[in-house]
């Protein structure tokens, strides 16, 4: 069996960053992809768009969270996932969403904020991004954070810890 899933889009909220117990980061954002096409019988341009959840884990998740932000464009490796739960009216419910384990940004760093990778004379993204195994599609996570930009946003605080068991972390 094989499950890999690749997605290119745009963060739709913040990354929201929590840890567990033991002290392991999850973060978690939404993501926005489309497709285009033109309807064969009417001629007129078509769009469809699809919303996803992702989650990335360990030190992928705090850089995500210290430098992506609402908007900004991102490549997604991973693997999908099904999540299952009961409402509060004891009704149960599911959802599909994404366990990230490579999330590489693509805007380049004047285009969106600090963090992002370059692009080349020809357009081509040139790395930015990070993975669980500090890799992102080849390119190495620096060994030392980027330096500091005067562009770039104050840190948010610290967020706070949940009561979530290492029993509870999908991998």
């Amino acid at each position: 069996m094989y499950n890999k899933v690749l997605l290119i889009g745009n963060l739709t909220r913040d990354v929201e960053l929590r840890y567990t117990q033991s002290g392991t980061a999850i973060g978690k954002f939404g993501l926005a992809t489309n497709r285009k096409w033109k309807d064969r019988t009417t001629g007129e341009d078509r769009e469809e768009v699809m919303f996803v959840d992702v989650s990335v884990f360990g030190r992928s998740a705090e850089i995500a969270n210290q430098y992506l932000a609402k908007g900004r464009r991102v490549f997604v490796e991973g693997r999908l996932v099904l999540d299952r739960w009961t409402d509060q009216n004891g009704q149960p419910r599911s959802k599909h969403s994404i366990n990230a384990d490579t999330v590489q940004f693509l805007d380049s760093k004047g285009s969106g904020g600090p963090g992002g990778g370059q692009q080349d004379e020809y357009g081509s993204n040139q790395g930015g991004g990070y993975g669980n195994d500090y890799e992102g599609g080849g390119y190495a996570a620096p060994s030392t954070p980027p330096p500091a930009q005067s562009a770039q946003p104050p840190r948010r605080p610290t967020p706070p810890q949940v009561d979530i068991t290492d029993d509870e972390i999908p991998f």
